[in-house]
C-alpha cells in the first residue's frame, strides 16, 4: 500500500454533493481548513494485499460471532455492562440468529505486508458507508476508470435485502434529528435506497417519532413498525421508555450486535485466541503488562475520550463516555505515510468481505478531525 499525490477534479465538491455527500462541509470543525473528503490524495493497494486483507477481515468476523456465542452461552454479560433486564432479549435475538445486515472493522496496516491489527469493530454503526460504497467509487470511475477498487458495497447491500427474513410490509428507516450535521439522515437515506433497490418498501421516520402503543411500534402516521433499520446505537434504545420491548420488531441492526458494538468485545478476542496475529493484547481489568497502552471508553465515538500512555509520553482526547468501563489495549503507533496516519475501515455484508473506507490524520487518533480519502487497486 503506497499514498499518491491526484489531481482533484474540477468541481469535485459539487460532484460529491450529488453522490449524498452533502455533509461534507459540516462534518470537519471549521478552524481546519483540510476537507473532509480529500481527493487531493489517495491510496494504492495491490490486489494480492487485497485478497489477504478480505480473508483476515472475513476471519475476524467469524471470531467476533464465535465470542458472542461465547458471552450469551456463559452469561458473561457484565462484561459488557449489559443491564440484566435486557440480557434475555439479547440472549433470544442471538440464539434466533436475527438477521445483520452490516459492520466495519477499523485496522491498523503498515501497507509492508503485515497483518492487520483489529483496532475495533464498528457492528452497529454504518458511519462513512456513503463514503465507501458510492462517493469514491465515481471518483475512481471518473479519475482512474482502468482501476479496480476494493468495493463491492452497493451490490452485496442490495443483495442482503433481498434475502434478508424480515416481517412482511415496509421498513421504516429511523435516524436522529439532533445530527446537525446531517450526515446520519443522508446514510440512512442512502440505505433505504440500498433496501428498495431490492424490492423493499421503505418509511422514513425520525427516531423521535418512534413509539409504542402498548402492543405494537408505531410512526407518526399510526403505521405499525414491523421493521425498523435505525441509526440509533442500542445501548439508547434501551435506555427509551420502548426499549424493553424490542422483540416486538425486527431491528436492522438486530439486538445481539450490542455484544460486538461494545469495545470490550476486544478483551474477549484476546481471551479467546490470544496471540492471533490480528489482534491486539486487550484488558479490562487494566493495562497489566503492557507497556503501551490505550485506554477506550466501551461506547465511545470518533475518537473521544481515550487516552493514550507510553513510557515517554501521554495524551488525552476530550469527550463525555467512560461511565460505562474502560478496555486497555496495547497502543501500537499507526503507520506514517507523508506525515499521515491511515486507518482502514473494512467493511462486511452479512458475513462476507464487502469493500474499504480510509481515513487518515496527523495525529496517532483518528476522530472527527480526520479526512476520508478514496483508494484504487491497479489493474
Amino acid at each position: 500500500m503506497r499514498r499518491e499525490r491526484s489531481q482533484p477534479r474540477d468541481g469535485w465538491e459539487k460532484t460529491i454533493e450529488e453522490h449524498g455527500l452533502a455533509y461534507h462541509r459540516a462534518v470537519h470543525p471549521e478552524h481546519l481548513t483540510r476537507p473532509y473528503w480529500d481527493e487531493s490524495v489517495h491510496y494504492v493497494l495491490e490486489m494480492d494485499e487485497v485478497l489477504s486483507l478480505e480473508e483476515q477481515v472475513e476471519e475476524l468476523h467469524r471470531m467476533c460471532l464465535e465470542a458472542a456465542g461465547h458471552i450469551v452461552e456463559t452469561g458473561r454479560y457484565e462484561l459488557l455492562g449489559v443491564d440484566e433486564r435486557y440480557a434475555p432479549a439479547v440472549e433470544a435475538s442471538w440464539r434466533r440468529r436475527d438477521p445483520h445486515l452490516y459492520g466495519r472493522f477499523d485496522l491498523h496496516y503498515d501497507g509492508k505486508g503485515g497483518p492487520g491489527k483489529l483496532l475495533e469493530y464498528n457492528a452497529d454503526t454504518p458511519t462513512s458507508l456513503v463514503e465507501a460504497a458510492i462517493v469514491q467509487w465515481y471518483w475512481k470511475e471518473d479519475v482512474f476508470p482502468s482501476d479496480d477498487q476494493w468495493n463491492s458495497l452497493h451490490e452485496r447491500l442490495v443483495d442482503r435485502w433481498r434475502e434478508m427474513p424480515l416481517r412482511p410490509g415496509p421498513v421504516h428507516f429511523a435516524w436522529t434529528e439532533l445530527d446537525a450535521s446531517g450526515e446520519d439522515l443522508m446514510t440512512i437515506a442512502y440505505l433505504q435506497e440500498t433496501a428498495e433497490q431490492a424490492g423493499r418498501t421503505g418509511v422514513p421516520t425520525p427516531m423521535q417519532h418512534v413509539g409504542w402503543d402498548g402492543e405494537y411500534y408505531r410512526d407518526m402516521d399510526d403505521a405499525e413498525i414491523k421493521t425498523l433499520c435505525k441509526l440509533y446505537p442500542w445501548e439508547w434504545i434501551v435506555s427509551e421508555p420502548f426499549g424493553e420491548f424490542a422483540d416486538e420488531a425486527d431491528w436492522v441492526e438486530p439486538m445481539w450486535k450490542m455484544l460486538l458494538s461494545n469495545k470490550a468485545i476486544l478483551a474477549v478476542l484476546w481471551e479467546l485466541f490470544p496471540g492471533h496475529p490480528n489482534l491486539l493484547p486487550a484488558y479490562l481489568d487494566g493495562p497489566r503488562d503492557l507497556v503501551s497502552h490505550i485506554r477506550k471508553p466501551l461506547l465511545g465515538r470518533e475518537g473521544a475520550s481515550m487516552a493514550v500512555t507510553t513510557p515517554s509520553y501521554r495524551t488525552e482526547t476530550s469527550g463525555a463516555y467512560g461511565a460505562e468501563g474502560h478496555v486497555f489495549q496495547e497502543f501500537v503507533p499507526l503507520p506514517e505515510f507523508d506525515g499521515q496516519h491511515p486507518v482502514l475501515g473494512a467493511w462486511m455484508v452479512a458475513d462476507e468481505s464487502a469493500g474499504l473506507g480510509i481515513r487518515e490524520t496527523s495525529s496517532l487518533i483518528t476522530d472527527d478531525t480526520s479526512s476520508f480519502v478514496p483508494h484504487r487497486i491497479p489493474l
